[in-house]
């Protein structure tokens, strides 16, 4: 429990963003929008979603760390979002009656990811090149 709050302290709009795509991935229903009529809305919506969530993590990361360990970011900051982004789509598929799992969402998710990672490494190096 204290290492979350530790986690919570350093990065708190990560922690809630990645709460809030819990909350969003799970909820069992979503209301229509005049958006649904626009081709691959929904994957368009993961990528941002998760490109703009692990975006904050990089600049929260880069904020609270002099120097950059890039194993651990590759671990943190990619793999494990990725895999959870696998986990959420599973859950959804299978323990869900409201929510499908899709490949779809888990490539769409992963792009964001990455691109949030590409957006990072540029955060990470304007950074060291500042200082």
């Amino acid at each position: 429990m204290e290492k979350l709050l530790q986690y919570t302290r350093k990065y708190p709009i990560s922690v809630g963003c990645i709460a809030l795509i819990w909350v969003l991935s799970l909820a069992p229903f979503f209301p229509e929008t005049p958006l649904d009529d626009v081709a691959f809305i929904d994957k368009w919506v993961h990528v941002v979603m998760y490109g703009g969530t692990f975006t904050i993590l990089w600049i929260e990361y880069s904020r609270n760390h002099l120097s950059a360990d890039y194993e651990k970011l590759f671990l943190w900051a990619w793999l494990a979002p990725v895999a959870m982004s696998g986990a959420i789509e599973l859950i959804q598929e299978y323990l869900t009656t409201t929510r499908s799992g899709e490949w779809l969402d888990l490539a769409a998710n992963s792009t964001g990811i990455t691109l949030a990672g590409l957006i990072g490494l540029l955060i990470l190096r304007f950074r060291r090149s500042r200082s």
